[in-house]
């Protein structure tokens, strides 16, 4: 009787709790209908080839009905310039043309289009030897990275950026929320302490969670049965990590601000994050995707996170490749938090 009774009065207070019940309910609704519009008519990842010179047999091919869907072509005359956009990820592979034979560099941070890549280059090759007439062309492809580097490169800056955006998310808007349930934060504000100290403190702990989990993922990813190799610009993570958990945590005191209940701000936090780490490329690439979802994808300080992070600890970027991310971040930052500021509450009402 009393299970039924506290059973009872439970689901009245989820039902009173519209927040909670909008988003609990219509949350796996909106992901399928969000990813299935967007994957609905993407069957092949487009693929960016820059031809360096007059490659004729990729220019050929490129018009074929079965490539002009997925394959774009454009010219170079520098190879070490092609080759960088190759690392910077703008390209997915160079290829030039030396006699008959044609040379492919491709990227591996995909290893899904490194792979397509080149299964359409070598089909181009033998269709061309099939024609039945000389000359015979050969092919040389490699990768533009060193021969060690593997996935785990990719992979350990993009789960570490999905990491820190949940803990720092989540852990701003329950704070927030539980503080203000419990009367908390009223206590607080009568008490003889500055809400600037509160913050900071508050921040102090996510900054060093988020450097704990920065060294974590480190320490696990270069043991030797990963093989994670730190470039030697590694370092500037350390203002990244700092700068992403404050974009963060100004999104979870937005959510906190509000969210009446603790379950309402695990529910939008929920909505906010999980979107973000598929269009961020912290889970899956957005090469099935269409070009406006990757264009919007870039609304997303997800994704600045995890390309700057990329960029120094796997791609050999310098230190300053990171600063046009910081101050996305820290922009972001400061407009959040002033809109969490203008809708912020101190108790229920």
């Amino acid at each position: 009787m009393k299970l039924l009774t506290l059973s009872r009065a439970l689901f009245r207070g989820f039902v009173r709790d519209r927040a909670a019940l909008i988003f609990s309910i219509l949350l796996p609704v909106l992901f399928l209908l969000f990813f299935g519009t967007i994957y609905k008519n993407s069957n092949a990842p487009k693929i960016d080839l820059v031809a360096v010179g007059q490659v004729s047999l990729v220019r050929q091919a490129q018009h074929e009905p079965g490539l002009r869907s997925i394959l774009t072509v454009t010219t170079s005359h520098s190879l070490a310039a092609a080759l960088a956009d190759v690392r910077k990820g703008n390209a997915d592979a160079v290829v030039s043309q030396r006699g008959n034979n044609l040379v492919l560099r491709y990227s591996i941070a995909d290893q899904t289009k490194a792979g397509i890549v080149r299964e359409v280059i070598s089909e181009i090759v033998q269709a061309a030897n099939q024609a039945g007439h000389p000359p015979r062309y050969t092919l040389t492809a490699s990768q533009v990275q060193d021969k060690s580097l593997k996935a785990i490169q990719y992979l350990t800056p993009g789960l570490l950026g999905w990491a820190l955006a949940s803990g720092a998310t989540f852990g701003a808007a329950i704070t927030l929320v539980s503080w203000r349930q419990d009367k908390l934060l009223r206590r607080l504000r009568l008490a003889p302490v500055r809400t600037a100290e509160v913050v900071a403190a508050r921040i102090g702990i996510s900054v060093a969670l988020g450097l704990v989990q920065l060294a974590v993922f480190l320490a696990i990813a270069t043991l030797p049965y990963f093989g994670f190799k730190l470039t030697y610009a590694w370092y500037m993570s350390i203002p990244l990590v700092v700068c992403g958990i404050l974009a963060f945590m100004s999104i979870g005191l937005l959510v906190g601000a509000v969210a009446k209940t603790q379950q309402a701000a695990t529910s939008i936090a929920n909505l906010i994050i999980l979107p973000m780490a598929f269009l961020g490329g912290a889970f899956l690439p957005l090469d099935f995707a269409p070009q406006w979802v990757r264009d919007a994808s870039y609304v997303m300080p997800l994704r600045y996170l995890v390309d700057g992070m990329q960029d120094v600890m796997a791609r050999g970027e310098g230190p300053a490749s990171a600063l046009p991310t910081i101050g996305i971040l820290v922009g972001f930052t400061i407009v959040v938090s002033a809109v969490a500021v203008r809708v912020f509450r101190w108790d229920d009402i």
